[in-house]
Parts: structure tokens; sequence; C-alpha cells
């Protein structure tokens, strides 16, 4: 099968190691695209909620297919976010193409982007961590929830729905904190001169150019695993929201776990840093159009 060349893929709030986390669905899209660069814009992997009992091998594919492209020298930017915050502490690691920066500033083709992940504008994570980490055990089970309701759904012959986003859109203080954090984010990146803007943590896939008295900057967001199965792509000089759900050639692929299941973690993860044997300088500038700013 002929791969889709994407110049840039943006993905974030993957949420590996949780119930919610559409894995199989990312690594049939992930088979279906050649990036040129990757950005992974925080909560990748749960390690709020991570657990030795549960992580499925359709989880560590997604890892090993993301390490092989760091194999065949892409360039990869990790940006932490909250639910993987730990790694914000190896700020500035390189390993091959690899890099972890907190946040990233990139120059394409003559448009300044900035890009991260966006808790830091979130009032909750700042002061209330606790009742931002219950939330997520809450979350998890609405979406374990959600599935259930769904599986019924579809025996009765009804479509899927999404417990979630009817929670989000009927209560005003979602809508209007989904609202406030892109204003603030629009008005930081206006002052700052941007042109384009990218998150990722609300979980609300969008694009939009937001005008203000200051000037005018292009919001984008790219969604999450869990619920939209969205990511941002940059082709041909466009950006664009992916969508799983719209894409029938990614849900026709074929995972085949059976040649995961008997290699243990210690060995997988063995396997894995040979692959990542490499000792090539980070380039932030390998694709042209793209540069590190």
């Amino acid at each position: 099968m002929a791969k889709r060349e994407v110049d840039i893929l943006v993905l974030s709030d993957i949420h590996l190691g949780t119930y919610g986390c559409h894995a199989r669905e990312l690594l049939q899209y992930l088979k279906t695209i050649k990036p040129k660069a990757v950005v992974l814009n925080g909560d990748i992997i749960d390690v709020w909620q991570f657990s030795k009992r549960y992580w499925p091998t359709t989880h560590m594919m997604v890892v090993k297919h993301l390490i092989g492209l760091i194999a065949k020298e892409v360039p990869v930017y990790y940006i932490p976010g909250n639910h993987d915050e730990m790694l914000r502490r190896f700020k500035g690691f390189h390993m091959g193409s690899l890099k972890i920066t907190n946040k990233l500033s990139l120059k394409v083709n003559n448009s300044r982007v900035w890009i991260f992940h966006g808790d830091v504008f979130d009032v909750v994570m700042q002061h209330s961590r606790w009742l931002a980490k219950l939330g997520a055990v809450g979350y998890d089970l609405l979406i374990l929830i959600n599935r259930l309701v769904n599986f019924i759904s579809q025996k009765l012959g009804r479509g899927k729905v999404s417990l979630s986003k009817k929670v989000k859109n009927s209560v005003k203080s979602a809508v209007k904190f989904i609202n406030n954090f892109e204003d603030t984010v629009c008005d930081i990146a206006i002052e700052n001169n941007y042109d384009y803007v990218i998150c990722g943590h609300i979980h609300h896939p969008e694009i939009k150019n937001v005008v203000t008295e200051k000037g005018s900057v292009t919001y984008m967001n790219s969604g999450d695993w869990i619920e939209n199965l969205s990511t941002l792509e940059y082709t041909n000089g466009n950006w664009s929201i992916y969508s799983y759900f719209n894409d029938p050639i990614a849900q026709a692929v074929d995972i085949d776990k059976k040649k995961q299941t008997k290699e243990s973690a210690k060995a997988l993860m063995a396997s894995l840093m040979m692959e990542l044997n490499v000792t090539a300088p980070f380039n932030g500038g390998a694709n042209e159009g793209l540069e590190a700013a």
C-alpha cells in the first residue's frame, strides 16, 4: 500500500495506558502515512493512570512505531503535557532525531508557528492538581461506560453516542472554559507575532482564524485519540484536521497482534533501544520549509 506523505504531523492526547485510548485505530492511521516530521504535543503516555496491569499489545505497538520513525531519522519533537509531565525534567534531551522540549517555535515556509500542550493555561491544573487527577479518573470511567452504552446501542441497530461530548456541550462552564482557553492562547500568540498557534490538552479539534484589536492568528488544536481520533496535518502548504472516522483506508488496515504477544516487556524494550542506536545529532531543519526557530 502506498503511504500518503505528510510534511508535519501533530499528535496529542493519545493517553496510552488508559482504557479510553484508541491505540489500534491510531496504529491503523500511522501505517497509512509517511510523515517528514512529527510533533508529539503532550499526554502521549498517561503517567497519571499508568498501571502495569493494563498495557495492551497495541499500546506498545504504537510506541514501537514512533520509535521506528526515530530510527529512520524522521525529526520527532516530544512536548510533554500534564499527564506525562515527568518528562519535562528532560527538557533539551537529544537522541538521534528525537528532541524533548517544553514548547516549540517553528518556522514553516516563512510563517511562525508556536506549539505547546496548553495545560499552563488550565486554572485547575495550576491550583488544584488533585482535582485534575480525580477528574482524569472520572473521565476514563465515563469513557468505559460510553463503550458499554455504544455496544448495546449498536446491537439495537442505533448509532454511537459520545457521553463526554454531551456532558461538555451541556455544561456551560465547560463551554466557557474552552472559549477562555482559546482566547488566552490567541492573545498571547498575537502579542508575540506568531502566525499560527497549536495546542492540545482540551480534546477539541479546531482550526480557526482569530482577529482581535491587536492583530490576527490562526488557532489550531489537534484534538485527541480518546473521543475525536484526530490529528493536525501540514501538507503542500496547508494545515488540516485529520479524522479517523472519515478515513476508510485507515479503517481497513489489518493490525496483526499475534506477532507481538509472546515478547516480554523487558525484551521488547531492549529491542527498541537497539533500534535507537543512532548517533547523528538532532537536526530540526531536516526538511525544507521546516526549521526550529
